[in-house]
C-alpha cells in the first residue's frame, strides 16, 4: 500500500523458492535492498529481527500472506519474527492496527490473522470501526468482552504507536515490506516480487549472523 495510494508493488511470484532465486541473482545493495539510517531498535541482541511492514487493507498483503506465512515458519530459532501493521493516514489503517495487536495479545494470530484478510478481501467485509472488530472476532469464536477489553487496553495503543515509531524508522514506501535487524530493508518493489524479497531477507539475515 503506498503512502498515496494503494501499493503498486508486483504481486507474489511463486515460480521459484527463495533459496533459489537468491543463487541466480547477485544481490546488490542499493537495488535489492538498502541500509537503514539511523539503525532502528530490535527486541533482543541475541536474535536476527525480521519484521513483515504490512496493512489489512492492501490487496498485495493478502495474496503474499500464505507465502510469507509458511516461510517465517520454517526461520531458525536465532531469527524472531514480528509482524508490524501500518497506517499511512488516520482511519480504518489505525483501527487495522488495533485490531492485529488486539487479537496478538489474546493469541489469536494463528487462528485469526488470515481470516481478517478473507474478510476485508475475500467477503468484503467492512472492518472500518470497533464495533465492526468485536462482531467479526465473536462470529470466530472469541468472547466479545474479551476482545473489546484487549482493543481498548493501554497495550495495544502503546503498541500501534510503536509500529508506527518503527515504520517511520524504517522509511519504507509501501507494503509488503521486509525490515532486517533494524539494519537493511527490502521489497517486492525492490527485489522484483515479493516471492524474491524473501531471498533477499535470508541473504540479510546471513549478513547479520556473520556480523557484517
Amino acid at each position: 500500500m503506498d503512502r498515496r495510494q494503494f501499493s503498486k508493488i508486483t504481486a507474489v511470484s511463486l515460480a521459484a523458492p527463495p533459496a533459489l532465486v537468491a543463487a541466480q541473482e547477485r544481490l546488490v545493495e542499493g537495488k535489492h535492498y538498502v541500509a537503514v539510517s539511523p539503525r532502528q531498535p530490535t527486541l533482543d541482541p541475541k536474535q536476527v529481527e525480521v519484521l513483515e511492514f504490512f496493512a489489512y487493507g492492501c490487496e498485495h498483503c493478502h495474496a503474499f500472506e500464505p507465502t510469507i506465512d509458511a516461510w517465517q515458519k520454517k526461520l531458525p530459532a536465532d531469527v524472531r519474527f514480528r509482524r508490524i501493521p501500518v497506517a499511512f493516514r488516520a482511519g480504518p489503517m489505525v483501527v487495522h492496527q488495533q485490531l492485529f495487536f488486539a487479537i496478538e495479545a489474546l493469541g489469536l494470530v494463528e487462528q485469526l490473522h488470515g481470516k481478517v484478510f478473507t474478510a476485508l478481501h475475500v467477503e468484503r467485509r467492512r472492518l472500518d470501526r470497533p464495533e465492526d472488530l468485536a462482531d467479526f472476532a465473536a462470529k470466530n469464536g472469541v468472547d466479545r468482552a474479551r476482545f473489546v477489553g484487549a482493543l481498548n487496553s493501554f497495550s495495544v495503543a502503546t503498541k500501534v504507536k510503536q509500529a508506527t515509531l518503527l515504520a517511520t524508522g524504517y522509511k519504507f514506501q509501501g507494503t509488503p515490506s521486509i525490515g532486517v535487524n533494524g539494519r537493511w530493508l527490502t521489497s517486492g518493489s525492490m527485489a522484483g516480487s515479493n516471492e524474491k524479497s524473501l531471498a533477499v531477507a535470508e541473504h540479510l539475515i546471513g549478513l547479520e549472523k556473520k556480523g557484517a
